[in-house]
């Protein structure tokens, strides 16, 4: 039977943000942290030392008889700290580490506060709920560079944007501790606000659960809204020393979950982020892999009798990537909607899962010529077929991502070695659509095409002010993929403006039909005039001086004749002066 542990691991790698993570005070007992409880007593102490009393051995039994009723937190504060100040200076003893405190290490973020960190920067965790009053959550998080959407009061839950636009949310249930309204006794612990309620129910009924270091045994209110959860989409995993109080056994059998015996809350959350980092590692292909599958291409492309083996090696990694992109990690709808997290992560999902394959295809273009374009034809074709019309319309779109990328790597190995009539087979290759016609893959994937909202790829990391963010994302992503081919890195800016003048060139040509109507996806070469200019002077010349047996002309690229790409490229000059405007 599969360990627990691993099965979290799995489901936290296939199913990106879609966990959320619950803890309470024992994922900071190694750090010294005193419970809420804890703090309380040592405030009656307080209060019974200025009052000349002794309230051992019993604090609480003491100030019961003294006053009447149990030890109310915040009326210890306000005894024995008269301002705001003098009560942070109070409180902040016994949450903030002294010099010798940090240096042993105490009253810092944990393991596992550093482990839940790392999962959130990798967008495997968006949510964390904890009853702890401390900030380690917050502090472990800022080490790796992320400032959380912190919740512990009413006014904040309901003015806080939804959790689809947050990269981490931290909703401290009980509290701060520099907020003198912190839930510790058992009357403040009984119910919620309803700004808490109603987000928990939220959380509870769309996200996975991970619950470590909680007992379940004081917090009513939160044991309510775990039960009232209406749904178990994802599955809950509930991690505990030794055995689950009474309260958290009936919690785990009421949510069905899995329960993962644990030695602490540091090995354990240690333990899942490292399952999780092999897991992402296995999913890239080994180098070796790829470099035999690149050899095995350059001996096929040599001689005309490897044709079938050739075949064979792209079909092969076609079928693999069409059933990786098959997977839950890929799922259309179910899981996470499309933010800046979930669409960096899978986009750059696509990437990783095609690696071999645009290895392959770079050594193609450049290899290659035009016996070979069938092969590549078919894998375009394959790639770019849409197997779901049903969930998010981002992810829906994202299908024919690995389309574009094969598209593109053959493009720059073919523009690098002029092979022009292999890159205009490529842009005509004939896509299927569902109950309409065929149409060229140029119509359907260059980044201004691939999306129904143009305004969809700047969701990607570091691309929201960019004017052509896809097409700025892919020139970054080859990059490295190139080096090799094309070691400058102006030749190779150079190489991808003049791949993507091309495509706007072929997509006016085969789908706008007459050139007063130039439309054509924009590209890099948009804000880049020098390239631009370069690039336009080349085509231009090369079609001036040699006619119809200039390789454009030839290449059919966007026209029969020398006269008819000279129209072409007069409406092209055109449209590049609009997009130049409109772009500085």
């Amino acid at each position: 039977m599969i360990d627990p542990i691993h099965s979290l691991a799995f489901s936290i790698q296939a199913n990106r943000g879609v966990y959320a993570v619950l803890v309470g005070s024992g994922i900071s007992r190694s750090a010294r942290i005193p419970t809420g409880w804890d703090i309380t007593l040592d405030l009656v102490r307080k209060l019974a030392s200025v009052s000349g009393k002794d309230c051992e051995p019993s604090p609480e039994q003491w100030y019961l008889d003294s006053f009447g009723k149990e030890p109310d937190y915040s009326e210890l504060l306000d005894a024995l700290a008269k301002t705001p100040a003098e009560r942070q200076q109070l409180l902040r003893g016994y949450w903030e580490a002294t010099p010798e405190e940090r240096e042993e290490g105490a009253k810092q973020p944990t393991q596992a506060h550093r482990a839940i960190a790392n999962l959130a920067a990798q967008g495997f965790v968006k949510v964390v709920i904890t009853t702890n009053f401390d900030r380690l959550m917050e502090t472990a998080l800022a080490d790796v560079g992320i400032a959380p959407t912190v919740l512990s009061t009413p006014d904040q839950v309901h003015g806080a944007l939804p959790l689809i636009h947050t990269r981490c949310c931290v909703f401290k249930v009980h509290g701060d501790y520099l907020d003198t309204r912190i839930r510790n006794t058992p009357e403040e612990l009984e119910a919620y606000p309803t700004e808490f309620d109603t987000l928990l129910d939220r959380i509870f009924d769309e996200f996975g659960l991970i619950v470590c270091g909680w007992s379940a045994d004081w917090d009513e209110a939160l044991k309510r809204a775990i039960t009232r959860a209406p749904s178990r989409r994802f599955a809950t995993y509930w991690a505990v020393r030794g055995d689950p109080s009474e309260s958290a056994a009936k919690l785990i059998e009421h949510r069905g979950a899995q329960l993962i015996s644990i030695k602490d809350a540091d090995t354990f959350f240690s333990t899942v982020q490292q399952h999780i980092q092999s897991l992402e590692q296995f999913s890239r292909p080994h180098p070796l892999s790829t470099e035999a599958a690149v050899a095995s291409l350059k001996r096929y492309l040599s001689e005309p009798k490897y044709r079938i083996q050739l075949a064979d090696l792209v079909g092969d990694e076609v079928e693999r990537v069409m059933e990786a992109t098959a997977g839950t990690k890929f799922v259309m709808q179910g899981g996470p909607g499309p933010d800046r997290e979930s669409m960096t992560a899978r986009v750059r999902a696509y990437e990783a899962t095609c690696t071999t394959l645009l290895a392959m295809a770079i050594q193609a273009g450049y290899w290659g010529d035009k016996s070979h374009v069938q092969v590549w034809q078919r894998a375009i074709y394959t790639l770019a077929a849409r197997r779901s019309e049903s969930g998010y319309h981002v992810w829906l779109d994202l299908q024919q991502y690995p389309a574009t990328l094969l598209m593109y790597a053959l493009g720059l190995g073919a523009i690098e070695t002029g092979k022009l009539d292999f890159l205009a087979d490529i842009f005509q290759t004939p896509i299927a659509r569902v109950n309409r016609e065929d149409v060229p893959a140029i119509q359907l994937l260059p980044p201004f095409r691939l999306f129904d909202n143009v305004e969809t790829p700047r969701l990607l990391e570091g691309m929201d002010r960019r004017f052509a963010p896809l097409n700025d994302w892919l020139q970054a992503f080859y990059r490295p993929q190139v080096k090799r081919l094309m070691p400058n890195d102006d030749r190779y800016a150079l190489c991808f403006d003049k791949l993507e003048m091309l495509m706007c060139l072929s997509h006016a040509y085969l789908v706008e039909k007459k050139p007063e109507n130039f439309w054509g996806p924009a590209g890099c070469f948009g804000y880049r005039r020098d390239n631009q200019s370069r690039i336009f002077d080349e085509i231009n010349n090369s079609i001036e001086q040699q006619g119809n047996n200039s390789p454009f002309v030839k290449s059919k690229l966007f026209g029969q004749t020398a006269d008819e790409c000279k129209a072409w490229l007069s409406a092209f000059a055109e449209f590049l002066q609009r997009v130049s405007r409109s772009w500085h």
